[in-house]
This record gives structure tokens, C-alpha cells and sequence, in this order.
């Protein structure tokens, strides 16, 4: 055991949350250590998830835009091919620069990195353990719990991690597969999918509820079904896999009422779950349930001063979500007045199109008893859009019919992740439908688009 270490504030990981929370203590004046057992900073949506992916995505989108776009431009090119090590080497070339990133923020910052695996053994104490076996004692003032979460394996589908996997193993398949298999159509099974269909893969989505990606906005999820399935996806809906079983490089998929299926890999997404084991959070006495951690509004959980954010604490399991909840927990550790307001949190499915939302949907809108607007803008009637070839699509504006407020906006679209910001600004200050139609959108760009569904929801679009 080496001497004890001594801190004002103790994250424990180092995701998107955790180093932000970090080197927000930092800036605060907190002496800080953020203890993390992987060998890069960043968690997994910066190591394994957000960023490789996105990465992955790019690629395959300009394969794709090769292929069957480029002759539409006046642009004729012999038939191209993919180079898959290639590609995965500019992936992690990608991810290696940004974890780099985190780590220099941390020089910066003189936040220690304590790398190893952490667990409380009171309060204001816990033990490091390094991969070499040797542990640190530390002691704190402050904890702030960050430990992310992990994909969810059904019993009867266990990964092996070769041909049944996870979403970590879908971001390093070696070759084009002949038929993947995709078990959820939500947001990372459909982005992970998209990457394979693109390079030449035949993909099958199984999801067990009626309509791909539930609790989105039907209308949108209706319109980009349509689309994905144009695209070469088969989706099946109503699916409920029973097991799978591996034959030789093969896996052999049963489903319930239906026909198996054969594939070369069987990507199960049904989800994440918070990953809470081994780091002593109940033994110190904070509570759990169903696998989450416990927090009331400030984020405190109740014990000493230990503080919790991020998909450990449940609701939607987004970085940018996990990073805010880092500051506002930070902030009020500090005795200031950090908060974050979850109907401005966007949520984004990084497909082509992109979908992106934030606020309510129209359904949940209506539900909730108020009279709503809807104003809608199809992009085949915006300008770059059209330039682009790119015409798939809508905005949708849901607003208070009696204030004008704007309650939720929904993009399915070209760059819909880019143009969400607007959206959720907007909701951020509590802007009414009228205060979008009313700002300047340079022109010819798609966020007029959002503009024009705006102005459509007060019923004076100009473009249709």
C-alpha cells in the first residue's frame, strides 16, 4: 500500500462525464483526481462508442456517396472498394487523438489521473487498484460518481465476443460481412448497421416492438422506416429472438413464430445498462434500484458528500447529458447553483438521414393536455437541400397553441445533428414558434428548413 493520497474532489471514471466533471472541479479550485482503470481517458463513448462510431459512419457514408452519388454531380469514377483495416486504422488513429486530448485537458488542468480501479470504503476514502495489483489509499472531501454503463447481454443470448457481439465488437468486424444480424432497431443498432449496409453487408433489424426506435416521435419514425428500408434494410418489427447458436463461423438465429435466420455475425443492441459492480457504492450506504444509483434534484445521493451523474443515475444514456450533469454536480458541490434542464437535451440517431429531437414529441404533447401547433417544412422544398441532393426529410415544430412556446422540434434530415442546436436553444430560453419564423437564416442553408416549420406552426410558411 503506497502513502495516502489526498484530494478536495474524486471522480470515479473517466467518460464524458467523470473528465468533464473533473476539470470542471478543477477550474472551481478543487484539488482533483479522476480515477479510471482503462488505458485512455474518455469512457466509452469516446474509446468504444460515440466517437469510433461516428468515425466508422463517415466512412462508410462517403463510400456510399462514391457509389451511387458522385455520377448524379457529373462525377465518374471506376467501381470502388473498401479497405476495412484501412479504415478501422483511421478510426483509432481518430479516437487515439481525442483521448490524447482528454489527457493534455488534464495536464492543463493539474488533475491527477489515478489509473486503476476504484472503490469506496467510506464516504471519503477509497482504494485504487492498479493493473500490476498494487493499490493507492485516497482520501477526499468530495465524490463524484461517474462509472457510466454497459451493453445489456439477454441470457439467452450471450456475446462471445467472435460472432455474436456487442456494439464494441460491431466497431472492429475485420471484413464486409455477408449478413449481419441486428437484434434492436434502436438508435446504436440502425447507426452500427447502417455502417455495414453501406460497404455491402445485407443487414436484418429484429426488433420486438411495433416500430423501430420507440419513444421517438411516430410520425418521424414512420417517414425514416420508409427510408432505411429504400436503403437495403430488411427491418423486421414484431421479432422477438428466442436464442442463437454458433456453427462454425455461422450463428443460427431462432425467433419466436418465425423461421431461423443465418448470419455471419448477430449484433445484439437491446441496450445499456449502469455499471455499478465492485466500486463499494452500497456498502458506503448509497442506495440502488434496479441497478441505478440513487439521486435526488442536486445529484447528491444521500451519503457524506458523494455526488452521482451520468447513465449510472438512469434516464436517456447521452454524453452530453452525462457531461452537464458533471458540471451542474460540481457546481454544486462548490455551493453555487448548477442545474440542468432535461427538456433541452437533444437526442440524435446518426443515420443518413440523421433524426435529432429535443423536447416533447407530438404524441407526449398532446398527452400531457394542452392544445398544440404543428408546423412542418419537407426539405424537397429547401433550397441546399435540393442542391445537395438531399430532399429526404422534414422538420416538425410542436408548439403551445396558446403561447406560441415551442415545446418540441424534430429533424429528419441532412445534417440534423448540426441544426438541432437551434432547436434546443430555443427551448433552453423558452422561445416561442413566432421567435424562430422571425430570426434571419442565411440563405441558400438547411436551417431554413427549421425556420419554415416555424413559421408553418403559426400558419404563415412562406415555401409551401
Amino acid at each position: 500500500m503506497a502513502d495516502e493520497k489526498t484530494f478536495d474532489l474524486v471522480v470515479l471514471g473517466g467518460g464524458p462525464g467523470g473528465y468533464v466533471a473533473a476539470i470542471r472541479a478543477a477550474q472551481l479550485g478543487f484539488k482533483t483526481a479522476c480515477v479510471e482503470k482503462e488505458s485512455a481517458l474518455g469512457g466509452t463513448c469516446v474509446r468504444i462508442g460515440c466517437i469510433p462510431s461516428k468515425a466508422l459512419l463517415d466512412s462508410s457514408e462517403l463510400f456510399e456517396q462514391i457509389r451511387h452519388k458522385a455520377t448524379a454531380h457529373g462525377i465518374t469514377v471506376a467501381e470502388p472498394t473498401i479497405d476495412v483495416g484501412a479504415m478501422h486504422q483511421r478510426k483509432d488513429a481518430v479516437v487515439k487523438g481525442l483521448t490524447d486530448g482528454v489527457a493534455f485537458l488534464f495536464r492543463k488542468n493539474k488533475i491527477e489521473w489515478l489509473r486503476g480501479f476504484g472503490r469506496l470504503t467510506s464516504p471519503e476514502t477509497l482504494e485504487v487498484t492498479a493493473a500490476d495489483g498494487t493499490t493507492t489509499a485516497v482520501r477526499t472531501k468530495h465524490v463524484v460518481l461517474a462509472p457510466g454503463s454497459v451493453p445489456i447481454e439477454l441470457p439467452f443470448l450471450k456475446f462471445d465476443h467472435e460472432r455474436i457481439i456487442d456494439s464494441t465488437g460491431a466497431l472492429s468486424i475485420p471484413r464486409v460481412p455477408g449478413h449481419l444480424v441486428v437484434v434492436g432497431g434502436g438508435v446504436i443498432g440502425l447507426e452500427l448497421g447502417s455502417v455495414w449496409l453501406r460497404l455491402g453487408a445485407k443487414v436484418t433489424v429484429l426488433e420486438a416492438m411495433p416500430t423501430i426506435l420507440p419513444g421517438m416521435d411516430a410520425e418521424v419514425v414512420k417517414t425514416a422506416d420508409r427510408i432505411f428500408r429504400k436503403q437495403g434494410f430488411d427491418i423486421r418489427t414484431g421479432q422477438r429472438v428466442t436464442g442463437a447458436e454458433r456453427q462454425g463461423e455461422k450463428v443460427i438465429v431462432s425467433i419466436e413464430g418465425a423461421e431461423p435466420i443465418e448470419c455471419d455475425y448477430l449484433l445484439v443492441s437491446v441496450g445499456r445498462r449502469a455499471y455499478t459492480e465492485g466500486m463499494g457504492i452500497e456498502e458506503i450506504g448509497v442506495r440502488l434500484q434496479r441497478g441505478v444509483i440513487q439521486v435526488d434534484e442536486r445529484y447528491h445521493t444521500g451519503v457524506g458528500n458523494v455526488w452521482a451523474i451520468g447513465d449510472a443515475i438512469g434516464g436517456r444514456m447521452l454524453a452530453h447529458k452525462a457531461e452537464e450533469e458533471g458540471v451542474a454536480a460540481v457546481e454544486l458541490a462548490a455551493g453555487k447553483h448548477g442545474h440542468v434542464n432535461y427538456d433541452a437535451v437533444a437526442n440524435v440517431v446518426y443515420t443518413w438521414p440523421e433524426i435529432a429531437s429535443v423536447g416533447m414529441t407530438e404524441e407526449e404533447a398532446k398527452a400531457a393536455g394542452g392544445e398544440v401547433r404543428v408546423g412542418k417544412f419537407p426539405f424537397s422544398a429547401n433550397g441546399r437541400a435540393r442542391a445537395m441532393a438531399e430532399p429526404d426529410g422534414f422538420v416538425k415544430v410542436i408548439a403551445d397553441a396558446k403561447s406560441d412556446r415551442v415545446l418540441g422540434l424534430h429533424i429528419l434530415g441532412p445534417r440534423a445533428s448540426d441544426m438541432i442546436a437551434e432547436a434546443a436553444l430555443a427551448i433552453e430560453f423558452q422561445g416561442a414558434a413566432e421567435d424562430i419564423g422571425r430570426t434571419v437564416h442565411a440563405h441558400p442553408t438547411l436551417p431554413e428548413a427549421v425556420k419554415e416549420a416555424a413559421l408553418a406552426a403559426i400558419g404563415r410558411a412562406i415555401h409551401i
